[in-house]
């Protein structure tokens, strides 16, 4: 086991394919971002306790497919970027 002090921002490449960023807590509570791919399972020991399963095979979490966006809403979006490109465009002549 390794044991790290680590400050915030700082983060820990595990292998090729998993990103962990320490973002900050105190002293009962540490925050964490977690980037893996979707074919590795991660869950909290506290999940796993509550639904009483144990780490291991069988007991992957699923992954389903994120809802595409509307077309409308995919416009929406773009016009809000521009927006705000041209915002940012002026303020810098300004």
């Amino acid at each position: 086991m390794l044991k790290l002090t680590v400050k915030a921002g700082e983060y820990l490449l595990v292998g090729e394919n998993i990103k962990l960023v320490f973002t900050g807590g105190s002293a009962n509570s540490l925050h964490v971002l977690v980037d893996a791919p979707k074919s590795m399972n991660v869950v909290r020991s506290s999940a796993l306790e509550k639904y009483g399963m144990a780490a291991g095979p069988g007991n992957e979490v699923k992954h389903h497919k994120e809802r595409e966006l509307s077309p409308e809403a995919k416009e929406k979006i773009k016009a809000i970027l521009m927006e705000e490109r041209k915002k940012a465009k002026r303020a810098a002549r300004a």
